[in-house]
């Protein structure tokens, strides 16, 4: 159970409600806001936490909805660095949600599997952002000879965007992780 009880959608706040319809109704949405609900009819994931805090949440879940759907990082390579992310934080929420993304976006069950134990994906642009995120997660650096390959396959917008989504996601590790938000019920736990 997550350390943030649910905000009732009848008892928002209008700038709640607002972040609500942001999220529930943006480019996330598949038309139905009962999908962004959990058990408790919280909002699932990192979202209650916004509503929490609804103008700086109203600003996450924009740049996150930019991040996701605007970027020019090919999708396989993007979810590739968001579970990269989530693995390094252990964000069970963030690694199960984006590893269905991923999957759906081409990622390998094999790719998934790598990052999981933490080892370097085959495939050479995997194998670069991979070790690009893992760098900017555990290193706080990005050495030259790294840099000049995600250069080389991201161009410029592209290794900016992929530091800004990799920062990005360590912001949701770290919300999903202070407020335990939980898997839905029934998910196993991807880490020990």
């Amino acid at each position: 159970m997550s350390r943030l009880g649910p905000v009732p959608l009848d008892t928002m706040s209008d700038a709640q409600k607002r972040v609500f319809d942001g999220i529930t109704g943006g480019p996330r949405s598949k038309g139905d806001p009962a999908e962004f609900l959990n058990e408790e009819g919280a909002l699932r994931g990192p979202f209650n936490a916004m509503l929490y805090s609804p103008e700086m949440g109203d600003l996450l879940q924009q740049l996150g909805g930019k991040l996701r759907y605007e970027t020019i990082i090919p999708a396989p390579l993007r979810e590739l660095a968001i579970i990269t992310v989530g693995c390094h934080f252990k964000a069970e929420y963030e690694w199960w949600a984006h590893v269905k993304v991923g999957k759906t976006a081409g990622l390998s069950d094999a790719t998934i599997e790598s990052v999981r134990n933490g080892e370097v994906p085959n495939d050479p642009a995997e194998a670069t952002v991979y070790r690009f995120v893992s760098d900017t997660q555990t290193k706080t650096r990005v050495d030259d000879a790294l840099y000049a390959e995600a250069l080389e396959l991201l161009g410029e917008q592209g290794v900016t965007e992929l530091v800004f989504l990799a920062g990005y996601y360590a912001t949701i590790s770290h919300i999903l992780n202070a407020f335990e938000v939980g898997l839905p019920t029934g998910v196993d736990p991807a880490f020990e």
